[in-house]
């Protein structure tokens, strides 16, 4: 195996000043993640111009379910940035190469077996789950079963910038998201509008220019990793038997965080059947495409970005044995947090149909709920920021089952608990399940910052076989 002959880990994150620390780890990826948002951006424009508002809510529905299916397979990710900060903490590089490079083997192996023959033939049934409207289905059927087909580039893409942002180097990851994104948004335009020789796809043609995109920027990561220039380091030749010792660590850390997700994403399904069983359901699912799939993400990009700078300065100091610079590292992303959440906020409350109105919406019922859920949403991101940054901190120091308890209560029984109540007792309307958001959102804030405030995280230990 190599032994980290590649660029030298950055030792600023364990030594140097921790404000700035936090921030170059965290701009990176929250600039890439609102570029990276873009794609979903164009995409909704596009559909929403070209087909209409039923293939927005297909785009919206389509991706709910992929996410709950596809977070399985990241969740190895998870676990490899727990690995791979506790590593680089430690000044260890050869760790570091072997757990991704075993990251890259188990994605490989989970995507060939699992995620691409299953997705394509459970398509139909996933979306009758949620409840979607026959004009709904038609479009989101052909889009979801390209979407696990071609998964595997994404899934690559997302296993190296996750492996070089707990590594300490986030503009690589940067860099790569730009180029994934210009290349998926020309794409997604090619395919959509059928664009020169190219048929005219509509719905189905955002999932083609993804894919597409995504096969060719993993090839160019996997040349980076092979280069020798970069924190993580690959070589020709290395064998494609798995290490079942890291795997199992892999899986150790990671599943809780995987099972996290697809409970968090399996309350968004269940979320959008009772979204499906309004009397105006159509529009309502397409202002919760709109709203909290796309214009809520500028919250929480920027904030998945400042829990992945959480996570990195916790899982690094940690590894180091500095656990009180994982804490205030934890406490500054917060911080930067609330300020970016309260301004977007202000932009919901202020100018929620020009917002809506780049999305091609113009039906007066999807404008109107679509103007009422960002205007809970405005005070959802102040939660939402907070918790995620928490969040960072708990996975990163390898403390990835509290946030799935967490989960649980916030996301699934909270939120679907109050829905069940109003529909069995009054009849369920739009505000009710946007109360029922916020209120969840808050819960998991609460949760978290008391989870990581008790400390607990300071014992986890790292167990690794040498190469």
């Amino acid at each position: 195996m190599p032994s980290g002959g590649g660029k030298p880990l950055d030792r600023s994150i364990v030594e140097g000043p921790l404000a700035r620390a936090v921030w170059m780890l965290a701009w990176p990826t929250m600039l890439q993640n609102l570029i990276g948002g873009l794609q979903g951006v164009v995409d909704h424009a596009l559909v929403g111009h070209f087909v209409g508002y039923a293939g927005n809510a297909a785009i919206g529905v389509a991706i709910q379910i992929f996410i709950v299916v596809i977070v399985f397979v990241i969740s190895v990710f998870s676990g490899m940035g727990v690995l791979v900060a506790r590593f680089a903490g430690a000044n260890d590089p050869d760790k570091v190469n072997r757990t991704v490079y075993q990251a890259f083997l188990a994605a490989v192996a989970l995507w060939g077996l699992l995620l691409a023959p299953l997705g394509w033939v459970l398509a139909p049934s996933l979306l009758g789950v949620v409840n979607a409207a026959p004009a709904v289905r038609v479009e989101a059927l052909p889009f979801l079963r390209i979407m696990f087909v071609g998964s595997l580039g994404m899934l690559l893409f997302f296993m190296v910038s996750g492996a070089l942002r707990a590594a300490g180097d986030a503009r690589t990851p940067l860099r790569l998201g730009i180029l994934l994104t210009v290349l998926n948004i020309a794409c997604n335009v090619a395919f959509i509008t059928g664009l020169g020789p190219l048929p005219r796809l509509g719905t189905a043609g955002a999932a083609v220019g993804t894919a597409v995109a995504g096969i060719v920027v993993s090839g160019i990561a996997g040349y980076l990793l092979l280069s020798g220039r970069l924190p993580v380091t690959w070589h020709r030749g290395m064998s494609w038997r798995p290490d079942w010792g890291i795997i199992r660590e892999l899986f150790r850390f990671g599943l809780p965080t995987g099972v996290q997700g697809i409970a968090m994403n399996i309350a968004g399904v269940l979320l959008l059947r009772f979204i499906g069983s309004l009397a105006q359901s159509a529009e309502a699912q397409a202002a919760y495409a709109v709203g909290y799939t796309e214009l809520f993400s500028f919250i929480t990009w920027t904030s998945v970005g400042l829990m992945s700078a959480a996570a990195t300065v916790g899982g690094q100091n940690l590894g180091a044995g500095r656990p009180e610079r994982a804490v205030h590292g934890v406490h500054v992303a917060a911080g930067l947090g609330l300020g970016l959440a309260a301004a977007i906020g202000v932009l919901f409350l202020t100018i929620p149909r020009s917002l809506l109105g780049l999305f091609g919406m113009t039906d007066p019922v999807v404008v109107g709920l679509g103007a009422q859920l960002l205007a809970f949403l405005s005070v959802s991101g102040l939660f939402v920021t907070v918790a995620l940054t928490y969040t960072g901190g708990l996975q990163g120091t390898g403390d990835t089952r509290s946030p799935l308890y967490i989960s649980i209560v916030s996301q699934i029984v909270v939120p679907l608990g109050l829905c069940t109540v109003f529909q069995a007792t009054r009849g369920l309307r739009p505000a009710d399940i946007w109360t029922a958001i916020l209120l969840g959102h808050i819960t998991r804030c609460a949760l978290s910052v008391g989870r990581f405030r008790q400390g607990k995280w300071r014992g986890i230990k790292v167990e690794m076989e040498p190469a």
